[in-house]
């Protein structure tokens, strides 16, 4: 360009701008053209004070959200678009796990489909555990050639995590060829592999396996980094490992370990220390009452005050993200897509206007387009179910004769705002040989309904949630959706299952003694809204309220809840077919064996 020529585009700004690969801010002249960063010309001065800005603050690249379930939000992928993209995140990796579970490819096509609807980069990826494990009743099958084809998709830019690393290491075939399929196309693999070490872990990674968002402990996370993976911080609304991998003492304690060793040299160790030694912040799972008061934005500020330096932070969501999964974003670079916002700082980070493509679509905090309602579809076969349907009865055990007043049961242990769970052996009173349930203890029942037309009920005792009366359930329990319900009595129980079944989905709470039902319908599928983040998060705070007035304690009962039906995760849990332990990945009693 000759001096003194106006650059032409659709677009032309002039602004301070976060050039993220390399950590810097400095004014630019930056021209949009057809959605893409044209050019980005640097501007070379003295005195920045005396430059005509656009606008006052810092451009900074639009945020990717490198691993999210939308699903997990109850809100259609186009309703998302419109609550995240006020906090600057305009491109997601999703995973569409949820919905392919119970719909298949006619479930990741709505996602796609509704996507498209709206100024938002969404890229798939491909679920490859559908169902997770054999030992649940889904509503689809997701074969070896069913992922081979979603992955020439163009939009499909990675395989989903490999959950099923029980499959991985025992060299199941149907699994292998799956990975095979993504390695052959030359796109990423997603992991998923809690607690995995030593040989299993390398012989995990060893099939071409690079990220993970399972790590629960800085040294689980380390190790796994270095075997070579990209390690994922999580903080969604239930499992918050933020705290956890990015502490100051683990830290620091690594930073000396490494220098002893020869690894690196510290020069300046607080500095050293602002830079992560992790990859990518995700969410995972995120409901619509957080992401009505942010997004990624939060994940940031988090990790700042964690004293993680703001640009390093911000890389992790925009440009590692970006590289890994081959995205033309995540940077404010010429050639790439012009996805960007505008902030007052990179400390405060108030955004106060976003680009997608280009094109403003969040000004001053509003969003500038409409969304049109999203189609429902489901997967729904259930007849009605009664109270004696949720009875523990004696003849589901094995127990001595003379043990005729009490039974000794293995039951969960639900933690909050953790996906692990105990496994605990407690005695529990039998009247009528039905097993009860005791409130002192804090020990209620959990059940498991087959939504998909098997008819399977699988019942047990959960401790962990402190409920004194009624019932909860959902349509959303990972990761086959069948109905999972935790009540004081089996009445209750029947009741929010059948609430739930008559709106074809849906969050339930119910106690009949307090003249309490309310219900949060989920017509897509049994997992999602037709309605807008507001609504739904709206919606969600009454349910939460009501679960505290039933004496629940948790934080994110709902959430929490629906993953005492993973049974990829330790330690102990329950699907249709049965008590799950994970430490033997198989079916066990829910009633202990007394041997004569």
């Amino acid at each position: 360009m000759e001096d003194g020529e106006e650059p032409e585009g659709d677009l032309v700004i002039t602004a301070r701008y976060l050039n993220v690969e390399f950590g810097e801010v400095y004014p630019a002249e930056i021209v949009i053209e057809d959605g893409l960063f044209k050019e980005v010309i640097p501007i070379i001065t003295d005195d920045e004070d005396s430059l005509d800005l656009d606008y006052e603050g810092i451009l900074i690249p639009g945020f990717i959200d490198s691993h999210i379930h939308i699903e997990s939000s109850k809100i259609a992928p186009s309703n998302f678009a419109k609550a995240v993209l006020p906090y600057g995140t305009t491109s997601v990796v999703a995973d569409s796990h949820e919905i392919a579970n119970v719909l298949g490819v006619e479930g990741i096509d709505f996602m796609i489909e509704d996507g498209e609807k709206v100024p938002f980069d969404f890229y798939y990826a491909v679920p490859s555990c559908v169902p997770a494990t054999p030992f649940e009743t889904s509503g689809a099958i997701l074969n070896s050639l069913d992922v081979e084809e979603l992955l020439k998709r163009d939009e499909m830019v990675a395989l989903g995590e490999m959950m099923n690393f029980p499959g991985v290491l025992a060299e199941d075939e149907e699994v292998l060829k799956k990975l095979d399929a993504a390695n052959l196309l030359r796109k990423p693999i997603d992991g998923h592999a809690p607690l995995v070490s030593g040989e299993d872990l390398e012989k995990y990674i060893s099939y071409g396996i690079s990220t993970d968002h399972e790590s629960s402990n800085f040294d689980e996370a380390i190790e796994k980094k270095k075997a070579g993976m990209k390690i994922m911080i999580r903080e969604g609304s239930s499992a918050k490992d933020m705290d956890t991998l990015l502490n100051m003492d683990d830290r620091l304690n690594y930073l000396i370990e490494e220098e002893m060793a020869g690894n690196i040299i510290v020069d300046n160790i607080d500095d050293a220390l602002s830079v992560p030694p992790f990859d990518f912040l995700v969410c995972d799972d995120i409901d619509a009452r957080d992401l009505s008061n942010g997004h990624l934005d939060n994940l940031i500020k988090k990790a700042i005050s964690l004293k993680i330096n703001p640009k390093e932070a911000i890389k992790m969501v925009t440009f590692n993200p970006a590289e890994h999964y081959g995205l033309n974003c995540g940077a404010i670079e010429e050639e790439r897509i012009a996805n960007f916002s505008l902030v007052d700082d990179l400390k405060n980070l108030n955004i106060s206007k976003v680009w997608v493509h280009g094109e403003l679509v969040v000004d001053n905090g509003e969003v500038l387009f409409d969304v049109e309602k999203p189609k429902t579809l489901n997967n729904f076969d259930l007849n009605e179910v009664k109270a004696k349907d949720f009875d523990v009865t004696m003849e589901m055990g094995y127990v001595n004769s003379l043990m005729d007043e009490t039974t000794n049961v293995y039951l969960i242990e639900a933690y909050d705002g953790e996906l692990l769970t105990g496994k605990l052996e407690e005695t529990l009173f039998v009247r009528n040989k039905i097993v009860q349930p005791d409130l002192n203890k804090d020990i209620i029942k959990i059940a498991i309904v087959n939504r998909y037309g098997g008819g399977n009920i699988s019942n047990g005792f959960i401790k962990g949630f402190n409920l004194k009366k009624g019932a909860i359930a959902s349509s959303v329990a990972h990761d086959s959706h069948n109905i999972v319900v935790i009540g004081t009595n089996p009445e209750d129980m029947a009741c929010a299952v059948n609430l739930i079944r008559e709106n074809q989905g849906g969050l339930a709470v119910v106690s009949k003694e307090d003249g309490l039902e309310d219900i949060l319908e989920l017509p897509i599928a049994g997992l999602m809204s037709d309605r807008d983040v507001d609504y739904v998060a709206s919606k969600l705070d009454d349910l939460h309220d009501l679960a505290k007035e039933l004496g629940c304690t948790l934080n994110s009962p709902f959430m929490t809840l629906s993953f005492m039906a993973l049974l990829v995760i330790p330690n102990f849990k329950i699907s249709d077919l049965g008590i799950f332990d994970f430490e033997s990945f198989g079916f066990t009693d829910l009633i202990k064996q007394y041997l004569n």
